[in-house]
């Protein structure tokens, strides 16, 4: 049986997404990544690290604010400290976050794991205030009850007068990214949800999308549509669209613009969203009208490449056995790989974007990567047309399986679609609308 594909809401008759296990298998395994490593305490201001490791969430317009963080300390509780009324309403609705934790000399405390506190603003607010300080400070004092403030401490991303105060307490702070990567690699049964039914939202957006498409529209109208679609099928946060058009699409700018699409266009998207945290990074091309022989024998090279890395995936195959199969940057018109870097790619995906592992020819051969199951992430091609401005981009979504793998971005893109043809059925399947349009005229007494 393959991955389900629930509803996006909980009801009585039927187990899907488990919530609470989804937070305690998340957390179980980033304290087993602490457990394993030589660190006292790991410590986050990364939006989705907290959401790993507390189960919080206080809106997307904090993703680039900083001004929350939450602590892990070695044999403890998680605790965040956050924005102003958030910590209040975790008090509340949180209970995961409460209750009763045992110190290391066995005695019981009352456990309170959401707590008032922020940072700078990103130094908006004047450092004379020290709010710097009061950050190391509520830390020092969280780990003094365990004994590890003198333990290192693993950061994800920091502010330098954060790390200044930290320095100042006496404190010492090295990478965790690592540490936090490492647990989010291989997703849950619930994460493996979560991802196909976020993906299954993409689904209906490109479906929309396909009907949409036409002379005359631009690409931010197209963004606009999807949005639209996205948000109405429950979707907590559309991250971006792509959407490039015509000449736009070599070299790949990687961001729209208002550019009407005009007949013979190709045109292709990236459409990366959030439904429950968990995101999609899910490209496809489509030709506006008709399709020129380069642009098919474009897309169909893309396909080749995208269906070639997928046809290898199980356990046991690396990063650079993928890559492998993929050509170098001089065969498509780059200089090196670092030029070329995202084209021909693949990266993990879960709470953010880009997670483990990463698929590209620049590192994957020095610093291969071994594929286990229960990974999920894209594969993304390119490949530039013979006319000189034209280009196809695919983006598959798999999860490695016992045996092999399953796509879970399913709208099709076997073949290059073309979008924006008008047809009347007087005149019959292939007929233009004009000309359908005349027939018909001429057919009436």
């Amino acid at each position: 049986m393959g991955i389900h594909t629930y509803g996006t809401n909980a009801v009585d008759w039927e187990a899907r997404v488990d919530m609470p296990r989804l937070r305690g298998e998340r957390l179980a395994k980033l304290k087993a990544e602490l457990e394993a490593s030589d660190l006292g305490a790991l410590l986050t201001f990364d939006f989705h690290n907290i959401r790993y490791m507390t189960g919080t969430h206080i809106g997307t317009w904090a993703m680039d604010k900083l001004i929350r963080f939450s602590l892990l300390p070695r044999g403890g509780e998680p605790i965040v400290w956050d924005f102003g009324s958030a910590a209040k309403h975790h008090q509340l609705y949180n209970p995961w976050l409460s209750g009763v934790q045992t110190l290391p000399d066995g005695s019981q405390v009352p456990y309170e794991g959401a707590r008032a506190g922020i940072s700078t603003l990103r130094g908006a607010i004047p450092p004379g205030a020290d709010r710097a300080g009061t950050v190391a400070t509520k830390v020092k004092d969280a780990l003094r009850q365990f004994g590890l403030e003198k333990e290192p401490i693993g950061v994800d991303i920091i502010e330098m007068p954060i790390l200044a105060a930290f320095a100042k307490e006496g404190m010492h702070l090295v990478d965790g990214q690592q540490t936090f990567l490492a647990a989010r690699r291989i997703k849950t049964v619930d994460e493996i949800a979560l991802l196909t039914q976020a993906a299954s939202m993409v689904d209906a957006a490109y479906e929309d999308l396909y009907g949409f498409l036409r002379p005359g529209v631009k690409e931010n109208e197209c963004v606009a549509l999807v949005n639209k679609t996205l948000y109405d099928l429950g979707s907590e946060h559309v991250e971006g669209v792509n959407a490039i058009s015509g000449e736009r699409c070599s070299p790949h700018p990687h961001v729209y613009s208002d550019r009407l699409l005009r007949p013979g266009d190709p045109a292709f998207f990236d459409i990366l969203h959030s439904f429950n945290g968990y995101r999609t990074c899910y490209y496809r091309t489509f030709a506006v009208g008709s399709a020129s022989v380069a642009q098919r024998d474009a897309y169909t090279k893309c396909r080749e490449l995208v269906d070639t890395a997928i046809s290898i995936v199980k356990p046991g195959i690396t990063t650079a056995d993928v890559v492998a199969l993929w050509p170098a940057a001089q065969d498509f018109g780059f200089a090196n790989e670092e030029a070329a870097f995202g084209l021909q790619y693949g990266h993990g995906i879960g709470l953010s974007i880009w997670e483990r592992p990463i698929f590209s020819r620049m590192i994957s051969f020095d610093h291969p990567e071994v594929l286990e199951e229960g990974m999920v992430f894209a594969l993304e091609t390119y490949w530039p047309a013979k006319d000189g401005w034209s280009a196809a981009r695919i983006e598959e979504e798999v999860v490695v399986t016992a045996t092999g793998c399953e796509v879970i971005t399913k709208f099709p893109a076997e073949e290059l679609l073309v979008a924006g043809k008008r047809y009347y059925a007087a005149g019959g399947i292939d007929t233009p609308l004009r000309e359908a349009q005349s027939n018909l005229n001429t057919e009436r007494p």
